[in-house]
């Protein structure tokens, strides 16, 4: 069962970034070969009835299945990035993180109107990260096909930002 192995393979990193947070460090994971296509299945199994034109990852941890998971479904992949780092016209979307703020940014040219859009990223906490993510697809007229996330840290009420959305809202494992 893929919490299973995730729970073994994921590591509780005490006051990091700051005190008093329990980081899930993923990095372990990627250690393990045989586990990433085990993730990569999970997201395929869970997402196998939704129309996905385009795989939207967060900066950064985002990248590293989100890019694997728009090979495997056969559609592009687009970075969100934070400011500064998108060579080409953007757009941009401030956001609210768990340790203070940031600026999100898209190329303009990322996505096409109408298309539907999987926003991924590694770990869904208070939903500030994806809730601007979001809104930059919406602002090039994409549509939300749903959400992925290899963590949830549920307490923390992340996935009630995202209920608005009315699609779906996967985390292979929650806290």
């Amino acid at each position: 069962m893929i919490q299973t192995k995730l729970k073994a393979a994921i590591r509780d990193i005490p006051d990091f970034p700051k005190p008093g947070i329990l980081f899930k460090d993923i990095t372990p994971i990627l250690k393990d070969a045989a586990l990433c296509c085990d993730i990569l299945d999970a997201f395929s199994s869970e997402l196998k009835d939704i129309q996905i034109d385009v795989v939207a990852g967060i900066e950064s941890r985002g990248f590293l299945f989100g890019l694997m998971l728009a090979n495997k479904l056969g559609v592009p992949f687009v970075p969100i990035r934070k400011q500064g780092k998108l060579p080409f016209k953007k757009i941009q979307q401030p956001c609210e993180l768990e340790y203070g703020s940031a600026i999100l940014e898209l190329h303009e040219d990322a996505i096409l109107p109408g298309q539907k859009v999987l926003i991924h990223d590694d770990l869904l906490a208070t939903g500030g990260t994806v809730s601007a993510a979001t809104r930059l697809i919406k602002q090039l007229q994409g549509e939300i096909a749903g959400y992925a996330f290899v963590i949830s840290l549920d307490f923390l009420n992340g996935k009630e930002a995202l209920e608005k959305e009315n699609c779906r809202v996967i985390s292979l494992i929650s806290y």
